[in-house]
């Protein structure tokens, strides 16, 4: 007898045109659809079902990284999916280069994959996205699903791990994460602060690092901060909040998938310009904590559940 996975359900979304928009152009009802990206092609209505789960991040470079990070949340998903056909692909070109230069790992880019998936006869895709939230990188898998969508029965773009934010009864990725993080995080106590990095973007999804700030002060984590490396806050930002608070010790904390250069040289490394050597020479105590969102297991379920979603989405 076939083994059945029990079906899990979430809550769908997609914003409503109003009623007197009779011509919608093709790019206005794209930008209609949010939440989780569904296309049925009917032209392949009758066609066999081979359904296949594509796994796509940014990418990590370092073989320890993957192997604590990236290979346990691939195993995760794998058990809460079983006799399910998984992939995975990296969107960054400069990660697949080094892990074939370091590793001779041959990992696809996000549309490599999906051809050679359509090449493997699959004919129902659903793309779990481990990105952060929808910035740049996410929306060039946007892009690619539109591109892709009419090749397949059936195609699912699944949603970054932070997207909604309690709107229209949602979910709240962000007070989710906050949970997640004070749960795997040491707690601070009286004169410390934790300071979360994060990678940061000129694209105007930074200001989903505000949103998450949020939920820190309104689950009252009155002392952890967000701050980036190329986005805004910067770490002289938060320093000033840091004096005004009586703060002396600071714990840093990568807010990335994995630890890599930007975690162990720009965030903990010993040279001049580390946020570390800048905040001991600023007069505080530093501890780093070095792990990845991945490494995390209550973040972890999360990114577990964004490829449920994507993944439910395909077989519903």
């Amino acid at each position: 007898m076939e083994k059945k996975t029990p079906m899990r359900t979430h809550k769908g979304a997609g914003y409503i045109l109003h009623e007197e928009v009779q011509h919608p152009t093709p790019a206005l009802l794209r930008a209609a659809q949010i939440g989780v990206l569904v296309h049925d092609e009917p032209a392949f209505a009758e066609r066999e079902d081979k359904d296949a789960l594509l796994v796509v991040s940014y990418g990590a470079a370092r073989k320890e990284a993957r192997a604590l990070a990236v290979e346990p949340l691939m195993e995760a998903i794998a058990a809460e999916n079983p006799e399910t056909d998984i992939y995975e692909a990296y969107t960054s070109s400069v990660m697949r280069a080094k892990v074939k230069a370091e590793a001779g790992t041959e990992i696809p880019s996000a549309e490599e994959a999906l051809n050679a998936l359509l090449q493997g006869g699959y004919t129902r895709v659903a793309i779990a996205s481990l990105h952060l939230f929808p910035g740049a990188e996410y929306l060039g898998m946007v892009d690619l699903f539109n591109a892709w969508k009419t090749r397949f029965k059936r195609l699912v773009l699944g949603a970054p791990l932070l997207y909604w934010m309690g709107q229209e009864e949602q979910r709240d990725d962000a007070e989710d994460l906050t949970r997640a993080l004070q749960a795997s995080l040491p707690p601070t106590t009286e004169g410390e602060a934790t300071l979360l990095l994060a990678h940061g973007t000129q694209h105007p999804s930074n200001a989903f690092y505000t949103a998450l700030q949020t939920r820190f002060e309104m689950a009252g984590w009155k002392r952890a901060f967000v701050y980036t490396l190329a986005g805004w806050p910067r770490l002289e930002h938060v320093i000033p909040l840091l004096r005004e608070q009586g703060v002396r010790r600071v714990r840093l904390v990568p807010l990335m998938l994995t630890v890599g250069a930007h975690a162990s040289r720009d965030m903990a490394g010993d040279a001049p310009g580390s946020h570390r050597s800048r905040l001991i020479e600023e007069g505080f105590e530093v501890e780093v904590f070095q792990k990845g969102l991945g490494e995390l297991p209550a973040v972890r379920e999360l990114y577990v559940e964004r490829a449920n979603e994507a993944w439910d989405k395909l077989r519903a």
